[in-house]
């Protein structure tokens, strides 16, 4: 009992500090992952070209990522469907479960294009509008 309570507790001290590690991450390239804290107050506190641009930058790169894991897991759907369909299959089969990944990195993936727009559109302007 004691070894099961303190193999949980150590388990979620790892887990909490992987996902400490990964909020505060950067990626090799000096771009900077946002929290979802860090990304809101930049969205509300942007007001020059520089950091329309920046978000710009970050949501194309978030597309890319979602485009990249919806390809993966059509790649596995497609190699999960290919197995047979008899009617004593599990229902939902692992091919719908991971269908439903691909459908919500595709939509994830507009959702940031979206935005990259917005914010390309929201630097250009106030580049457009200083120059004037």
């Amino acid at each position: 009992m004691t070894r099961n309570l303190l193999a949980t507790c150590v388990m979620s001290l790892a887990f909490a500090g992987v996902g400490y590690a990964q909020g505060t991450a950067f990626s090799s390239e000096t771009d900077a992952h946002y929290t979802k804290a860090q990304l809101k107050q930049l969205v509300l506190n942007a007001h020059t070209p520089e950091q329309y641009s920046a978000l710009a930058s970050y949501f194309e790169k978030q597309r890319a990522n979602y485009l990249q894991k919806a390809e993966e897991r059509r790649k596995e759907w497609v190699q999960l469907s290919q197995n047979g369909t008899s009617r004593a299959l599990k229902v939902p089969r692992p091919a719908d479960s991971v269908w439903n990944y691909y459908e919500d990195y595709m939509h994830k993936a507009v959702e940031a294009s979206t935005l990259e727009a917005k914010y390309s559109h929201l630097a250009s302007s106030d580049i457009l509008a200083s120059e004037q």
